[in-house]
């Protein structure tokens, strides 16, 4: 039983903790708190539930406990006691709803979140760290990985800005409209870094880092059913469904991972496909072009090789152009790279990774694998070795880590 209780509270976690969070902080006003209490309510499952069993609504357990626990913490601090009858009330009426057979579950807070954490009095550089941790449950030394800095200097940053929410009392609700655009591109941001997380964890056990991938995209369809005809909106969700779309071919039969210019259109998801099409014709259709349409619309273009059979290097040039005058990411520099080597020639590409700060790229993966393909291209074998190597080592994937290997025993065999 014990196993199988500390699976189910995995699950549940990994399932609901963003929900829950979101729903005790809106009630309570107390980030840090709500997550304690949260925290406290699972270890309290690994201990009762294998005695007890495994309740039928394990969310609603946990939500009860950290309800007690927060209500218990309450009591130890200084706020006004007008406010805990409040508080309390909507806590019980939550548990009702939560008992009701026939209910749904408890409201789902986590937009209003995602706007919580992204307040002009916080700090900017915090804003998407911040989410990806509390509405989305990603611990801080996957955060502090995906913005390489060290996990301490990350974890230090996300306490001060959860105090900051609590201590300015910001309020737990969607902007007005007027202040909805300065506010909405991190949000966005956020879901983006997040989806990207999950789809980047080629070897996770739900075939991305704790199902982000689907949260982020479930998370960017409940925020255009509030702004249906935001087109940044409406381009990251063709962006994610563009990427989603092709995620069954990244990997064989035997489990290897296949490069997108390998893959087999057969695998990829039409339907899907199809929906981002229509999604980016939609955003087009606004005549406001930002870095997320700009993003979907490079996507398109690898997509529609299931339509051609060939892919438009030169138009992937044109885009990543565009985008780089709005977003001059390492990632967009790498990539406009890559599809010049295809476009232009190898050597085209080379010139603009040689052009990087070196600092920037030390420490970047796609870089060094971008680098080392063309390096071969030319016919510089032993350089695209000590490229793939740098690339091997820098990768997390066990997949994409062979399927380096492989291509690092083809330049040193002279096979390119």
């Amino acid at each position: 039983m014990t196993i199988e209780a500390e699976r189910a509270a995995e699950r549940v976690a990994r399932q609901s903790y963003g929900k829950l969070v979101a729903f005790l902080a809106a009630r309570s006003r107390d980030l840090p708190a709500a997550e304690d209490a949260l925290s406290q309510a699972l270890v309290d499952a690994l201990r009762v539930w294998p005695e007890r069993g495994i309740p039928d609504k394990p969310e609603a357990w946990l939500l009860v406990a950290a309800r007690r626990n927060l209500m218990q913490g309450l009591r130890h601090r200084s706020i006004r006691e007008t406010a805990r009858p409040t508080i309390a009330l909507a806590f019980e009426e939550a548990e009702a709803r939560m008992n009701e057979t026939t209910a749904d579950a408890f409201p789902d807070e986590r937009l209003k979140l995602l706007f919580v954490c992204t307040h002009p009095e916080i700090d900017r550089g915090i804003h998407t760290p911040l989410m990806l941790q509390v509405v989305l449950g990603i611990d801080a030394k996957a955060i502090a990985q995906a913005f390489v800095v060290s996990p301490a200097a990350m974890g230090q940053r996300l306490v001060r800005a959860k105090a900051k929410i609590r201590d300015t009392g910001i309020g737990f609700s969607v902007p007005d409209r007027r202040s909805l655009p300065e506010r909405l591109s991190a949000v966005l941001s956020a879901i983006y870094a997040a989806y990207g997380l999950g789809w980047d964890d080629l070897d996770g056990p739900d075939r991305g880092r704790n199902g982000l991938s689907d949260e982020a995209i479930w998370l960017c369809r409940a925020l255009l059913s509030m702004l249906p005809q935001e087109p940044e909106a409406i381009g990251l969700l063709a962006l994610m469904l563009y990427c989603e779309g092709r995620c069954a071919a990244r990997r064989n039969g035997e489990g290897d991972y296949i490069a997108l210019e390998k893959q087999s259109t057969d695998r990829w998801n039409s339907i899907m496909l199809a929906e981002a099409d229509a999604l980016l014709r939609k955003a087009g259709a606004a005549d406001r072009f930002g870095p997320f349409q700009c993003m979907a619309a490079i996507q398109s273009v690898h997509a529609a090789r299931r339509l051609t059979g060939t892919t438009d290097w030169g138009a992937l040039v044109t885009f990543y152009d565009a985008l780089l005058t709005m977003q001059p990411t390492i990632g967009a520099h790498v990539s406009r790279a890559a599809v010049l080597g295809r476009s232009k020639g190898p050597k085209a590409g080379l010139d603009c990774l040689t052009a990087m700060d070196a600092k920037e790229v030390k420490a970047y993966q796609p870089y060094w694998a971008v680098r080392a393909h063309l390096l071969a291209e030319v016919g510089d074998y032993p350089a695209a070795e000590a490229a793939y190597l740098s690339a091997i080592g820098l990768s997390d994937s066990p997949a994409v880590r062979s399927f380096l290997m492989g291509r690092l025993t083809g330049v040193r065999s002279g096979v390119t």
